[in-house]
C-alpha cells in the first residue's frame, strides 16, 4: 500500500487535512516504534510502505520485550510532536490504528496490539 493511501484513509476518518494526517501518521508510527519490541517493530515495518517503515527499523535502545506507555502519555507525545490538540491527537491516533487494522493481516495486527495496553 502506498503511503498516500494511508494518509488519505487517516484524513477521511478525522477532521484533519491531508498534510496534518501525514504528520500525525508519522508521529503515531514513531511513537509505536518506541513501544514495540525490536522484533515487533521490524515485523510491523515489513508491512508498511517506505518511508513510513523507516522509523520502525531504526535501532533503538530497547529491551527485547515491548515497553508500552499509557494512552494518555502517548496522546500527549503525539500532540506535542504534531502541534495538534490532545483531542485531535487522540482521535487521529485511533484513526491511524484503525487504518493499520485494515492494512495489516489479522495475525500482524494482533501481534501489534498484543504489545500495547488494552486501552489502545
Amino acid at each position: 500500500m502506498d503511503q498516500r493511501v494511508i494518509f488519505s484513509a487517516v484524513a477521511q476518518r478525522t477532521v484533519l487535512s491531508h498534510e496534518e494526517s501525514a504528520d500525525l501518521t508519522r508521529a503515531v508510527l514513531e511513537g509505536l516504534a518506541d513501544q514495540l519490541s525490536e522484533s515487533g517493530a521490524r515485523r510491523l515495518a515489513r508491512d508498511l510502505p517506505e518511508p513510513l517503515a523507516e522509523p520502525l527499523r531504526v535501532e533503538r535502545r530497547r529491551r527485547k520485550g515491548a515497553h508500552p506507555i499509557q494512552v494518555d502519555d502517548f496522546t500527549r507525545q503525539v500532540s506535542e510532536h504534531t502541534g495538534l490538540t490532545r483531542h485531535d491527537a487522540q482521535a487521529g491516533a485511533g484513526a491511524v490504528i484503525a487504518v493499520l487494522q485494515e492494512t495489516l493481516g489479522d495475525e500482524e495486527y494482533r501481534h501489534l496490539i498484543g504489545q500495547l495496553p488494552a486501552q489502545y
